[in-house]
């Protein structure tokens, strides 16, 4: 895991690499190159993670130093592709995944993108041809972003690396930070929450011909991964989860790929425990008598805490266990640090629960950690694809499935049949009637006034921040469990969950690896129909099929879902309350327009004194001036 840098056209400035050094404290590289467009330049800092030694440091070049490549990620089919390579006559002099993409770079073009297995952002240099190639990986588990002006383009795996450049104004983008507010949502379109940065997307790359490039023209960004049609699998539930077992086994093993230690985050859940008990069998197979290391956040408040079901997983995989419990206090303490490395404001302290596991990874000298990000999107783990569900269960008349999940949910979760039946209205609606739903006035009139201000007024608000995602992806409405598992892998929660692992974990030189994203194993569950996600009151059916003999019975059988939850309402309503009043006031105090101040007020105050229950949105309030401050940004 690394960072890379590389540009066209704007003054060579090493710093912009070395802003970055947390992300690769091993070896750093810079090269300069001519163009007709202006200076070219590369940059790179090195976390060693495969081949160690001082050959894999970048920018890397090939024996006839026409092709330059910089490179942030892990190709975990690298042994293969080697060999393949091989096979055609190619050399190799070090032992590093990254001169097996250049060199597959050189004989199939942009096609080794398709051969790839991994998580990936590079750029490659073309000296003769002064050609530019930029990609990042299918699901953009690792960044890009970047900078176009008149003036020239430049890449970068922190949006820390472009702020300063000519034609960068400081200024937020007051569209995306309205849907960050209103709803929580970040990285659902190619737009960030600095005014005229973006992202390249997952599954996306550009090619710029620098010789040719007219200044301010805008980058021909290509789409080259998409996900399948969801529901053309068919398999009886044996065969599915046996399909699954062997999918995501094959990819744990290739995510074991490391000449550092690996441990992996354990919260308890069925995601991260099935990664564990997987390490653990794989482990014991190699005979090489290691044990898993894991790592598990957990709390005194019984609400979310899981240790319980942590301390299953130890026992049943035989882990070395570590324990942290995030205490409140540092929770408002480490924000300002925590946001600038995350560059933008993120959701709720759970983002903090998460950077206290890997503070104390890296405390133990582990270099690379195993995490189970990915496997609710594809997989319909969240109790909010029920509504989805519901619906189609109505449209399809199957009384009998949903009268059985409707008294399982009840028993499970203590939801009665009015609480439930509610969920699934917006599904019904037709699409212009669901917008609607979702759209500024009805928000407004739920509670969200506080966002009725002078700025805000100035943007176009008819679009919720999740039917944006989905045009910018050429997603239509969603109408069942299937077509919300593509949306939200694709084009809506998974790319912000990555975002904050791979800040936290890159904040701490750790790399963050997450086996359910292989893109085999999730073509596979998004192929499969909905029968496979939800039956009954079961979530995630095909992983809980396939895990059996392998996760305990107490992990694997549990229907609540926690994640990496933090007890806000107890920590805000208690020892972090004078914090977080002092915090909303100075969001108000450094954007005195951004917010209704005095409906802010209000908002807050009904859920610190307990007339409405704490959401998230009282930390994205309070964090909104923490970034202002950290990142130095203006309205």
């Amino acid at each position: 895991m690394c960072g890379i840098w590389a540009s066209i056209g704007f003054p060579a400035d090493t710093s912009r690499i070395d802003l970055v050094r947390h992300r690769g404290p091993d070896g750093s590289g810079w090269k300069m190159f001519e163009s007709a467009a202006g200076p070219v330049a590369l940059g790179h800092r090195r976390l060693a993670i495969i081949d160690v030694s001082d050959a894999g440091l970048q920018p890397m070049a090939d024996p006839t130093r026409r092709y330059w490549l910089v490179f942030n990620g892990e190709i975990y089919n690298y042994v293969e592709l080697r060999e393949e390579l091989r096979q055609l006559g190619v050399g190799f002099r070090t032992q590093t995944d990254s001169e097996v993409l250049l060199a597959g770079y050189m004989r199939w073009g942009e096609a080794v993108l398709d051969r790839l297995v991994g998580m990936f952002a590079f750029a490659v240099w073309d000296d003769a041809a002064r050609r530019l190639f930029v990609a990042r990986d299918r699901f953009g588990i690792k960044p890009v972003y970047f900078l176009a002006r008149s003036s020239g383009v430049a890449f970068a795996s922190e949006i820390k690396q472009l702020r300063g450049l000519p034609g960068d104004s400081g200024r937020m983008n007051l569209r995306r930070t309205y849907d960050f507010l209103a709803s929580g949502m970040s990285d659902h379109t190619a737009e960030t929450l600095f005014d005229g940065i973006r992202q390249l997307r997952g599954g996306e790359c550009v090619t710029i011909e620098a010789d040719r490039k007219d200044p301010g023209e805008p980058l021909a960004i290509r789409r080259w991964y998409r996900l399948p049609a969801p529901g053309t699998i068919e398999l009886s539930e044996r065969e599915a989860g046996d399909r699954f077992r062997e999918l995501l086994g094959e990819s744990v093993r290739l995510h074991l790929r490391s000449d550092v230690p690996v441990g992996s985050c354990l919260s308890g859940g069925l995601d991260s425990s099935s990664i564990v008990c997987l390490m653990a069998r794989l482990l014991g197979a190699e005979g090489k008598g290691a044990r898993v290391h894991s790592i598990s956040a957990c709390y005194g408040e019984k609400s979310v805490d899981e240790k319980p079901f942590i301390d299953a997983v130890v026992t049943h995989a035989g882990c070395e266990p570590a324990y942290v419990y995030p205490r409140p206090e540092d929770a408002l303490a480490l924000a300002e640090k925590i946001t600038w490395h995350q560059d933008e404001p993120y959701g709720s302290t759970s983002i903090f629960a998460q950077w206290s596991v890997f503070d104390e990874a890296r405390r133990r000298g582990i270099k690379v950690m195993l995490d189970g990000q990915g496997a609710d999107e594809q997989l319909a783990g969240y109790h909010g694809s029920f509504s989805y569900h519901y619906a189609s269960l109505v449209r399809e008349l199957r009384l009998i499935a949903l009268i059985r999940t409707l008294a399982e949910r009840s028993r499970y979760h203590g939801l009665s049949v009015g609480q439930q039946m509610r969920m699934f209205v917006i599904p019904l609606l037709p699409p212009s009637v669901a917008r609607f739903a979702r759209g500024p006035r009805i928000q407004a009139y739920l509670g969200r006034n506080w966002l009725d201000s002078e700025a805000f007024k100035t943007i176009d608000r008819t679009r919720g921040a999740f039917d944006l995602a989905l045009d910018e992806v050429g997603l239509g409405p969603i109408r069942d469990v299937g077509e919300l598992c593509v949306a939200l892998t694709q084009a809506t929660n998974l790319a912000m969950l990555l975002h904050w692992e791979d800040r936290n974990s890159m904040a701490h030189s750790i790399e963050a690896r997450v086996p359910f994203l292989d893109h085999r194993l999730v073509e596979f569950t998004i192929g499969l129909g909905s029968q496979h996600k939800i039956v009954g009151g079961d979530t995630k059916r095909v992983l809980r099929r396939g895990m059996a003999g392998i996760l305990p019975g107490r992990v694997r059988n549990r229907r609540d879902k926690l994640g990496f939850s933090t007890p806000e309402t107890e920590w805000f309503r208690g020892p972090l309350r004078a914090a977080i009043e002092e915090g909303f006031e100075q969001t108000l105090r450094r954007y005195p327009d951004l917010l209704n101040a005095e409906a802010t007020r209000a908002h807050v105050g009904d859920m610190l004194d307990g007339r409405r229950p704490v959401d998230f949105s009282l930390w994205r309030i309070v964090n909104m001036g923490i970034w202002g401050n950290a990142c130095d940004v203006t309205l």
